[in-house]
């Protein structure tokens, strides 16, 4: 069979092999939403193969998902926790959590899902921490100060009543709840 009759269609064995190496390169590396993987193998697959149609590379792209979870390599449940879990110890809130998960293509049942344990009043008293607020403040509070304090915890996607009842608490209650752990 001559490459003429081959239909522009069906990816190549080599074609597909690359797809699978691609796809352990990249998440031996690091993890990866089942897009994430998608679009990275789409992208670098028409960089790679100068005649590849739209068919082909999408079963490409499938074919290396498809290889990931056979393989167990790809969970986009277990990337929403684990980054869920590292965002809140970051200091992230739920509400920018979920947006930037649902920005790399997981799906909002698997968002709820890792979201579920997230607490907001401990990812607050991490940021507050950080940026030297509320009860962490190092300088003396004035109208200004607490417009900025209060403005950063909403531009950083926690509620006003967060915002707030961190702002209130004493250095000691907010040792508390980060020393707490509660993710």
């Amino acid at each position: 069979m001559t490459d003429e009759t081959i239909p522009s269609d069906i990816p190549t064995p080599r074609m597909l092999s690359w797809a699978r190496n691609s796809a352990i390169y990249r998440l031996e590396r690091r993890m990866m939403t089942e897009k994430q993987l998608f679009d990275a193998i789409t992208r670098k697959a028409k960089e790679k193969f100068e005649d590849i149609s739209a068919a082909q590379l999408k079963a490409v792209a499938d074919f290396a998902v498809k290889f990931a979870y056979d393989n167990k390599v790809l969970d986009d449940s277990a990337y929403a926790e684990i980054s869920t879990r590292s965002a809140v110890r970051g200091g992230k809130s739920k509400r920018a959590i979920a947006q930037k998960l649902t920005a790399k293509g997981v799906s909002g049942e698997k968002v709820e899902a890792a979201l579920e344990a997230a607490d907001d009043l401990y990812a607050a008293a991490i940021f507050a921490r950080k940026r030297a607020f509320g009860p962490f403040r190092r300088v003396e509070l004035d109208d200004k100060r607490k417009a900025k304090e209060l403005s950063a915890f909403a531009r950083n996607g926690f509620s006003f009543e967060i915002g707030k009842k961190l702002f209130e608490m004493s250095f000691e209650d907010a040792e508390e709840v980060i020393l707490s752990g509660r993710l």
